[in-house]
């Protein structure tokens, strides 16, 4: 018998969730008070989420937000994805160092990140305006000479560190996965790439979904990396309400984190139940087998 959690070990729990999700709670009940304050209760409104979406600034931002953590996440699905299936057949003295590699940029600290990123850009940037240069020189071509950071770089620095998160939910699909199936398709006549598509995509695509959505909700949840890489001329949600919190914290504020935190709890809800899903289905196909060889 399972033996029950004791009362302290419950008041423990209990404690320990009040205190991380107390400010929270306090930030969404102040998001619909009907005055500036943020200790007095005066009545309940929705015109902080009106003057929200009326906001050119805020709603700019978060159409960047949404582009970038889209695309970064497909482009991080597809990249993740292939080179999951490269890693899972190299040979294990090849993939074990490899996985390890992949895994540095979810444990390093983002301001290193974001930080080497950036310079990187400047580095490249300052090559490639000195490359056109000299064509423009001797080739007289009317080439642009100064490169900025911008939506581009914003968009590359995402999908570098979303990339490490689909590998990460694609392997253990790939491992559970039984690879005589890709050699009965090769046997019936499919080709390598034909076998890969038909067979092990469709057999991974839970892990691939996953890793989807976690690289969506990364791209949404960053601030440090998208500092330093989105330049002057883009701007995300996060960095637009770092800004506004430099001059006077309003009601807004709280508006839009209520909505970013509630996104990013409906994303995570999503992957916890398939994954959830995905591992009672997989106890009750290993319980089938085992009633099938007895």
């Amino acid at each position: 018998m399972k033996e029950r959690p004791s009362v302290s070990g419950r008041v423990l729990t209990i404690l320990t969730f009040i205190f991380l999700y107390a400010p929270i709670i306090v930030l969404i009940v102040f998001s619909f008070n009907s005055s500036n304050s943020r200790t007095v209760w005066s009545g309940f409104t929705l015109d902080w989420y009106k003057e929200l979406f009326e906001d050119s600034l805020i709603m700019s931002s978060l159409s960047t937000t949404f582009s970038v953590s889209l695309i970064s996440a497909l482009v991080a699905t597809v990249a993740g994805t292939a080179a999951a299936i490269g890693f899972f057949n190299m040979k294990k003295r090849t993939r074990a160092p490899l996985l390890a590699i992949n895994n540095i940029p979810m444990i390093n600290a983002d301001i290193i990140t974001g930080v080497s990123m950036c310079l990187l850009f400047v580095a490249a940037f300052g090559f490639l305006g000195n490359f056109t240069g000299w064509l423009n020189s001797v080739f007289g071509f009317n080439l642009p000479t100064r490169f900025t950071q911008g939506f581009g770089t914003l968009l590359i620095a995402h999908i570098t560190f979303n990339v490490p998160y689909v590998i990460l939910s694609v392997m253990p699909k790939l491992q559970q996965m039984d690879r005589n199936l890709v050699d009965a398709a090769m046997d019936l006549g499919c080709s390598p790439l034909s076998a890969i598509w038909k067979v092990v995509i469709p057999d991974i695509m839970p892990g691939i979904i996953n890793g989807a959505i976690i690289a969506f909700t990364m791209s949404i949840d960053d601030f440090v990396i998208s500092f330093f890489t989105a330049g002057s001329n883009s701007q995300t949600l996060a960095m637009a309400i770092y800004t506004m919190t430099k001059k006077r914290v309003t009601p807004k504020i709280n508006a839009i984190s209520t909505l970013l935190f509630l996104t990013v709890l409906i994303l995570l809800i999503i992957v916890n139940i398939r994954s959830s899903r995905q591992e009672k289905k997989l106890q009750e196909s290993m319980k089938a087998k085992k009633s099938f060889v007895r």
